[in-house]
Parts: structure tokens; sequence; C-alpha cells
């Protein structure tokens, strides 16, 4: 805690289910949270993320209430409440210029994608899974492969990503839906649903999209949501009464309790001058 703020600011880049479970941790630890949304890759895990508060919904995760800002000046007022985080559309040059950030995580998870170098740009940067290098582009890096998920890594690069999706409930990769083209998603069906095998689901422009095999809603891409060629659309959990689609998850949970030990573990210095990089963050 700093002399010249009664609170420790932290901003994660990200609004997914990720995002939000490292968000429902720091606020825990005492931290004031702002979650900056990202289109890219489309939130689909929607009950285990505080993302539809950027809609007006109302959205706890946890016990922990999000509420949306659409200014810099909102979200200045909104810190000094410990009530719950906030969530906003605002991207990252104009969160550095509200108070310097004491924890940058970029929980994006944008994996096939360019990694900006977020040194610099707060007292403590860390960057989750693939692209992301401890001592190159961050400061630390985590972990976010199944089966190492949550390893912290001060020096040396995430692994990169394999197209492998972890299993759940005797499925990988074949639980998603993803889009076939670019287009406009449209859908009627929430989260939490059971479906079948072949039902529609939703569709995109005008194809359908059905549900893989019989199980639960897990996950969906919010309704009129425009999406690019290969998103993942929806996520069905055939684990039956074992199925969750709430709240935080284990991975959710672990990776999280990683940010915190890194966290724990930096020793804070000076702020330092934030340099060219800038412009290769959203």
């Amino acid at each position: 805690m700093r002399a010249d703020h009664p609170f420790r600011f932290a901003v994660i880049l990200g609004t997914n289910e990720i995002a939000s479970a490292i968000a429902v941790r720091l606020h825990r630890k005492g931290f004031r949270i702002v979650l900056s949304h990202d289109p890219l890759p489309p939130v689909i895990r929607r009950k285990m993320a505080f993302h539809d508060a950027l809609f007006d919904d109302a959205v706890t995760v946890e016990g922990i209430a999000a509420r949306r800002a659409d200014t810099g000046v909102e979200i200045r007022t909104s810190l000094p409440q410990a009530s719950g985080v906030t969530i906003t559309e605002l991207g990252l040059l104009d969160l550095i210029v509200i108070q310097a950030i004491d924890i940058l995580v970029d929980a994006r998870m944008q994996k096939y994608l360019a990694t900006p170098d977020l040194r610099r740009l707060g007292r403590l940067a860390i960057g989750l899974g693939p692209g992301f290098c401890g001592g190159v582009n961050c400061d630390i890096a985590i972990e976010t492969r199944p089966g190492k998920a949550g390893q912290i890594i001060r020096q040396g690069y995430a692994d990169e990503p394999d197209g492998v999706s972890r299993r759940l409930g005797g499925h990988t990769g074949e639980r998603f839906a993803r889009a076939g083209f670019t287009g406009r998603w449209n859908t009627a069906i929430e989260i939490g649903t059971r479906v079948f095998k072949d039902f529609v689901v939703g569709h995109l422009g005008n194809e359908p999209v059905l549900a893989p095999f019989d199980g639960i809603v897990r996950g969906i891409v919010r309704d009129g949501t425009e999406v690019p060629a290969g998103a993942k659309l929806l996520e069905i959990d055939s684990r039956g009464r074992r199925a969750n689609w709430t709240g935080t998850d284990d991975r959710g949970r672990l990776i999280a309790n990683a940010v915190a030990e890194a966290i724990s573990r930096h020793k804070p210095g000076v702020p330092r001058t934030i340099g060219t990089s800038l412009h290769l963050v959203k």
C-alpha cells in the first residue's frame, strides 16, 4: 500500500472466466480492480465471468458484483469503493492516466495474436499463457496449458499453443462449436440449458449451429455478437449432474492463485517510466 493512494490498483485485460477468477482473488486481497474488455476472443463462459456487466446485466461471481464504467471519471470515482469490481470497454491507454497501475495482468488468452510488451506499464506486469515470456515482454509469465496451469515463469516463455483442449466429461475439442466464417452470431439459448445432439443452438449469419452431443450449455457467445472465423461459439458439458457453468472453476482458481502468489513474492520498486511499448496494447 502506497502513501499517495490508500489502495492498490490492479488492471486486468480481459473479461473472460480466467480474468474474472483473478479479479475475485485480488479483490479479496484488497485490490481495487478494473477489467478492460477486448472483443477477441469472444467470451463464452459468461456465467463464470463479469463480462455481461458490460451490457448492464446484474452480474456477481463468487458473491462479488461488477459495475460498468464508461469514462475515466467514472472509474476514478468507483475505485475507492471496496464493494465490487469495475468493468469497462476503455483500453489500457485510457486507464494508465487515471493513476499509476500497481498490478497489470493480461488475461485475454489471445493465443494466436501478437503479444504486447507490458513491462513499464505497471509496477508489476503479468502475462498469461502463450506468447508471454518472463523478463522479455512481461515481468512474470503464468502457464495456462492443461497439466501445467499455474506455473510461475520468471525467465522464459510459456508453452506455445498446441490446439489440444483439456478433457471435460470425456470430451476435448469436440465439446465446442466454432465459427466457420466471420459473421454475426444469434441465439436465444441461455447458459445452463439442457440440449441434445444436433439441436439448433443458434445461427451464424444464416447457417444453423448444432449441439455436438447431449449435455448442458456451459458457455455460449452473447446474442448479436460479431465473431471471427474459428472463434468458439458454444461449449457443451456432458457430465450430467456434475456439470457446472457458474462461479469460478478449478482451472481459473489455480491460475488466479498463481497470480496472487507471484504478486506476494514480488518486491515492489519505484514506478518505471512508461516507454514506447504503449502502442502495442489495445
